[in-house]
């Protein structure tokens, strides 16, 4: 049988979780809703979800804190597309970096919802076919950093594991298989996720700078991840293959 997508709907707002869910359910979805923190908890320990729509502004746990908990726990690799307020955009900013893989602002249609959650699920299950590396470079190797693609893991110069937002492996993803290569925000955009940008989408410039900040690479002179006025960015570190082991 063949799998359904199974989506996790958490909004206080009544009306926007059955709104949302009936459209969900009838473009092939299988969808569940919850209406705060802890029921969204009580149904990831009863079934298994794909991917979680999740509203910034609610009582008490709101969705930053709940994106937080989800990043740092045993669901982490759930992905999250979260809901905001009109077009705040602190709230964007702040819900990419609690690790948040899209954003939605309110109020939004439901076609481009549908559009968003089958974008996002794409992109977790597979990487642009320019992105795709050979079995046996597993290892990409930079400067003092080591990225194993299989595990998803960044790795310092004596080991240490550095952990990365689901948005921000696969731009580093990006970076690695394009060194040296001056990419414009809107081509960073469309390979992350999957979408084009608009005049006032700063979510690429967010993730440099939280990229950066994984990399210890200082944004005044960055060594790894370059600014070209005008242009993009340009990774400029060399890049290795390693053969696995």
């Amino acid at each position: 049988m063949d799998h359904v997508d199974h989506v996790l709907i958490v909004d206080d707002d009544r009306e926007i979780r059955e709104l949302v869910g009936n459209y969900l359910k009838k473009n092939g979805l299988r969808t569940s809703i919850a209406a705060d923190g802890r029921q969204m908890r009580a149904f990831l320990e009863a079934d298994v979800v794909d991917l979680i729509v999740l509203d910034i502004m609610m009582p008490g746990d709101d969705g930053l804190l709940l994106c937080r908990e989800l990043r740092a726990g045993k669901h982490k690799a759930i992905p999250v597309l979260m809901l905001t307020a009109r077009n705040d955009e602190t709230d964007r900013i702040v819900g990419l970096e609690m690790g948040a893989d899209d954003y939605l602002t309110k109020p939004f249609s439901a076609r481009e919802l549908l559009a968003r959650i089958n974008a996002v699920l794409r992109r977790t299950r597979m990487l642009p076919p320019n992105l795709n590396l050979s079995e046996s470079s597993r290892l990409l190797a930079f400067g003092q950093w080591r990225l194993d693609t299989s595990a998803r893991h960044l790795l310092d110069a004596e080991g240490t594991l550095v952990a990365l937002s689901g948005a921000e492996y696969r731009l580093l993803r990006v970076f690695l298989d394009h060194p040296q290569r001056v990419l414009s925000r809107e081509q960073l955009l469309n390979l992350t996720q999957g979408r084009e940008a608009d005049i006032f989408d700063r979510s690429i410039d967010l993730l440099v700078s939280r990229l950066r900040q994984r990399l210890q690479d200082d944004a005044r002179e960055p060594a790894c991840i370059k600014t070209v006025r005008s242009e993009g960015y340009v990774f400029s570190l060399p890049v290795q293959r390693l053969e696995s082991s």
